[in-house]
């Protein structure tokens, strides 16, 4: 009597790109862009390297499809946050909480970002975080018009992209520092900013 040896089920395709990202994630953020291995990434993941080429062509687009992913989470939870919002202030409280608790869940994919890894691998991965930056700078600028029509165009443009560069730099503060919660990071932004759109609501800039 013969007996068959279980076939081993494959991972569908799907499958098998998160889990490659999540560990080149991993080791992209443990050792930098440069120094990491295509071949320790394959072996983490248990596959073959040229598994991983098939999947990403090189190792920048690895980096590239780690970062558009990270892009596409990052939208996904700042639009969600700010749904049921009634006022400005609410709005841009819930998007930035959003957006301090996603750098906090994702250390590793914001460790990518923040250490200038796309200008280091190559063009297309520079342009990948560059588009992370531009993305929510349209979102914020969206929200802002919905509640402050009356403010100038320029000034809404200018207001998002200064919103973005204090996230960004203050992310890197926060991801580096033990004890705080993205509800204070949230409320230290805030103070500063809010001060200044809190203005343009007021009677006397509508009049």
């Amino acid at each position: 009597m013969t007996t068959s040896t279980p076939r081993k089920r494959r991972m569908p395709r799907a499958e098998r790109e998160r889990q490659m990202l999540d560990i080149a994630e991993e080791v992209f953020a443990e050792q930098g862009f440069v120094a990491s291995s295509m071949d320790e990434i394959a072996a983490r993941v248990g596959v073959s390297k040229p598994m991983i080429y098939e999947y990403f062509g090189s190792k920048e687009g690895l980096l590239v499809a780690c970062i558009r992913r990270a892009k596409a989470e990052l939208y996904e939870r700042t639009t969600n946050a700010v749904v049921g919002a009634s006022d400005p202030e609410q709005v841009l409280r819930r998007g930035l909480t959003a957006f301090f608790a996603f750098a906090d869940e994702h250390r590793h994919s914001w460790e990518i970002m923040l250490n200038n890894e796309g200008s280091i691998a190559g063009g297309a991965a520079a342009a990948a975080i560059e588009e992370i930056r531009r993305e929510q700078s349209a979102l914020d600028r969206s929200m802002l018009e919905a509640y402050l029509p009356q403010v100038p165009d320029q000034m809404l443009e200018a207001t998002a992209e200064i919103i973005v560069g204090a996230c960004e730099r203050l992310s890197r503060w926060y991801v580096r520092t033990e004890g705080v919660t993205a509800d204070q990071a949230t409320e230290y932004l805030m103070q500063l900013i809010w001060h200044g759109l809190s203005a343009l609501t007021s009677s006397d800039h509508n009049s």
